[in-house]
């Protein structure tokens, strides 16, 4: 028992639960600010919703219920709307979110490049510090 509770005491699982339920929290607001701006917004333009657009491969299809054969009825218009959806989605998420946080995380960089505190090794190509007078891995001069 008490190897369970220092698994679930453990920083990485509570950090790991906690992200679980922020990224469903969030998954709740982006879905909504899809479905009710987004999508409404699209509904300007034309239907947003194509889940009725469907394609008879093979003779007359009935889409009544309870009949035996339906012919083979393509419903192409849920997958439309599915794609929809998704690129709605996925646009919000860039624009909202991956963009503000990454011009923010530019902002806030205080490490200097890497590149700029090292050089390449000309003899073994390994990367040693800029003020490197010998290589650390072959001991050739600088």
């Amino acid at each position: 028992m008490s190897g369970f509770k220092k698994f679930i005491l453990r920083g990485n699982v509570i950090d790991l639960a906690i992200g679980v339920v922020i990224g469903a929290a969030f998954a709740l607001v982006i879905g909504a600010f899809t479905n009710g701006v987004l999508s409404p917004l699209i509904g300007l333009f034309g239907s947003g919703n194509f889940d009725n657009l469907s394609w008879c491969v093979k003779g007359a299809c009935d889409k009544t219920i309870g009949a035996k054969d339906p012919g083979h009825l393509l419903a192409y218009g849920t997958v439309l709307t599915a794609l929809l959806q998704f690129l709605l989605t996925a646009a919000a998420l860039y624009f909202l979110v991956v963009n503000p946080v990454n011009r923010l995380m530019e902002r806030r960089k205080t490490e200097p490049d890497v590149e700029s505190t090292t050089k390449q090794c000309p003899e073994c190509l390994s990367s040693i510090p800029a003020a490197a007078t010998r290589c650390a891995f072959c001991t050739v001069e600088q």
